[in-house]
């Protein structure tokens, strides 16, 4: 039987073994890499020119744009290059590579996702003194916290998860290198340690979930105590988008780690993953955008600016 230190690569779920369809899958990929890439660009190059656009909650969604251009560049790309070139192989230090970026990308996003909750807590409930508690260097050292956070989960479950010895092959019931795919592999009880790194990291993340949620019942209540509609509508207008990336965030990425296994098939392993890691960050930009007149405009101006210099 071979252990982690003879397998040499792993093989990745094919989608299918028609040439055809693998052409329709790259394809399909290529669009959605394509459109986050789009999306997250554009944000990131609108809130780097537009000096309007200098505030803590543009910051933190600049932040957040990389994050997810670094989420989806991590899976998509081997994705797209085996549909391609039908191949399954992926290399043991490139799988190790997908799982560390992925958990970094993932919990660092999560994190900013918590303190993009406290911006607007502050923002709503505080904002005589949103200058004082969200100046530069606080929001500078916020945002250094979530990426260093997901740095040091990322490095603790890459450790554990690849030190534990496999004998049940290479093949990863999955079409990128996931955590939970490759204990499968496993043949000791020593995977029962990174089952408990899993258990603490869900542990931390609910602790933050319920920061999110502690956080909007005080913007709800402090909203419905408005008196006039107006003031309402921005509030919902600032709070609705982060609410939303939440949700969608958090409710994908629970049912992938934390569904029954009498739910579990490979099927619904594979389209609960491609939601979690492949949506977010391409449709992040549009729910961000839908109600964000603001940045609806400096966009608008960024164009025009780029017309006008390209004629």
């Amino acid at each position: 039987m071979p252990n982690s230190s003879s397998v040499s690569e792993f093989l990745l779920l094919a989608f299918t073994d028609t040439r055809e369809l693998q052409l329709l899958n790259f394809g399909l990929f290529l669009g959605i890499y394509l459109a986050a890439l789009l999306g997250n660009g554009l944000i990131l190059t609108t809130v780097a020119c537009d000096h309007h656009l200098h505030t803590p909650m543009y910051f933190f969604l600049l932040n957040l744009a990389l994050l997810d251009l670094g989420c989806i560049s991590t899976t998509l790309p081997k994705a797209m290059a085996n549909s391609l070139w039908d191949t399954r192989a992926i290399s043991y230090e490139g799988c190790a590579a997908q799982v560390l970026f992925l958990v970094f990308f993932f919990d660092a996003e999560f994190s900013l996702l918590t303190v993009m909750a406290y911006d607007r807590y502050i923002a709503i409930c505080k904002p005589l003194h949103y200058g004082s508690l969200l100046g530069s260097r606080a929001c500078a050292k916020m945002a250094a916290a979530a990426w260093g956070s997901g740095f040091l989960t990322a490095v603790l479950h890459t450790a554990n998860t690849f030190s534990v010895p496999l004998c049940q092959g290479n093949a990863v019931d999955q079409f990128f290198c996931e955590i939970p795919q490759i204990l499968k592999l496993s043949c000791s009880d020593a995977y029962l340690r990174e089952i408990g790194a899993l258990v603490f990291s869900v542990s931390l993340l609910f602790g933050c979930l319920v920061f999110i949620l502690v956080s909007y019942v005080h913007i709800f209540r402090t909203v419905l105590r408005m008196p006039s509609e107006q003031g309402w509508y921005k509030a919902f207008s600032m709070c609705l988008p982060h609410l939303a990336l939440v949700t969608l965030f958090v409710s994908t990425g629970m049912f992938a780690y934390l569904k029954p296994p009498s739910i579990s098939s490979p099927t619904l392993d594979v389209v609960v993953s491609f939601l979690y890691s492949m949506v977010p960050p391409a449709v992040n930009p549009l729910i961000y955008s839908m109600r964000n007149q603001e940045l609806k405009d400096a966009v608008g101006k960024l164009f025009g600016y780029l017309l006008l210099h390209h004629k």
